[in-house]
C-alpha cells in the first residue's frame, strides 16, 4: 500500500484560472505559496519561499475560483507530484503540483467588516458553507520557536 498526501497553507500567488474540458468539466489551476522563516549562519531571520501549482477538478473549482483571489489565504489538501521540465534557455527545472481533493478558505471576509465565509471542501461531498457573525479572522502567530541548524546535536 502506498500513501501521497500533502497539506499546505499559504497564500495565492495569482488569482485562480478557470476552464472547461472538452466534455465540460471545470478546471481550476493556481499558485500558492507556503513561507516559513528561519535563521541563516548569521543569525539573521531569513524568509523562505515555496511555490506550488494546484489544480481543482469538478464544482469544487468553480467554487474556488468564485471566492478565491491573489493574496488570500487557504488551506488545502491532496496528492503531490513533481514535474521536471527544461526552460527555454535549456536548464532543467522541477515544479511541485498539488491535485487538490480538500480546501478550506482561511480568514476569507468579503468586503470589509462582512461576514466571513469558512468553506470546506470534500472530494464527493459537494460544497459546505457556513458563515459566522465576525469579520475575517486575524493572522495566528507561528508558534514553533526559532532556531538555527547548530541548534541540533546530531
Amino acid at each position: 500500500m502506498s500513501f501521497n498526501k500533502i497539506i499546505v497553507v499559504g497564500n495565492l500567488g495569482r488569482d485562480p484560472e478557470l476552464k472547461y474540458t472538452a466534455q465540460g468539466t471545470p478546471v481550476c489551476s493556481f499558485t500558492i505559496a507556503s513561507n516559513e522563516r528561519r535563521k541563516d549562519k548569521s543569525g539573521e531571520p531569513q524568509d523562505i519561499t515555496t511555490w506550488f501549482r494546484g489544480t481543482i477538478f469538478g464544482t469544487r473549482a468553480e467554487t474556488f475560483a468564485r471566492y478565491m483571489e491573489k493574496g488570500k489565504p487557504v488551506y488545502i489538501e491532496g496528492r503531490l507530484r513533481t514535474e521536471i521540465w527544461t526552460d527555454r534557455e535549456g536548464k532543467e527545472r522541477t515544479t511541485l503540483e498539488i491535485n487538490v481533493s480538500d480546501f478550506n478558505f482561511v480568514g476569507t471576509g468579503i468586503g470589509e467588516g462582512s461576514t466571513a465565509i469558512a468553506a470546506t471542501v470534500a472530494a464527493g461531498n459537494g460544497v459546505s458553507q457556513t458563515t459566522s457573525k465576525r469579520a475575517a479572522a486575524a493572522p495566528i502567530a507561528s508558534q514553533e520557536p526559532e532556531f538555527d541548524d547548530s541548534d541540533i546535536n546530531f
